[in-house]
């Protein structure tokens, strides 16, 4: 069983997450320049085995695609053209950059280190990372 790798896609950044082997817990995996990114996965799925690419759906609240989705949907693209073995899936991530803040509180991250855009994009990745493990399964957790 490969490991599943999820993007929070921006123009400028984008932030990883990553389950286990076992594709039981999803992590954190880190936040790079979007321009760096097709390096940084042949890096990557040269020593890791990867099944499915994950990537948030970037849309408004009334459910439509956000003004976002014209650079995502270009990546996702992209991702099927060079990785066509690895199948790749999209996940509603209307409000993991709240999620991810509130979960900064939460831990009882210092102001500071909250204002740190490349960890929000890491945990907004960590949670549509999750959010496709939970509908995967159900919607049943563990």
């Amino acid at each position: 069983m490969g490991r599943i790798l999820a993007f929070d896609y921006g123009k400028k950044k984008i932030g990883l997450a990553v389950t286990d082997p076992l594709q039981i817990i999803a992590n954190g995996l880190d936040t790079i320049p979007s321009a760096k990114i097709y390096s940084f996965l042949e890096e990557y799925l040269a020593k890791e085995e990867v099944e499915a690419f994950v990537v948030g759906h970037a849309t408004k609240d009334s459910g439509e695609d956000s003004e976002s989705m014209k650079q995502i949907r270009p990546f996702v693209r992209s991702l099927q053209n060079k990785y066509p073995h690895i199948p790749v899936h999209m996940v509603d991530e209307r409000y993991t950059s709240k999620m991810a803040f509130q979960t900064m509180i939460d831990a009882g991250l210092s102001k500071k280190k909250r204002q740190n855009k490349m960890l929000v994009d890491k945990i907004s990745a960590t949670i549509i990372l999750q959010t496709f493990m939970e509908e995967r399964n159900g919607g049943r957790y563990g």
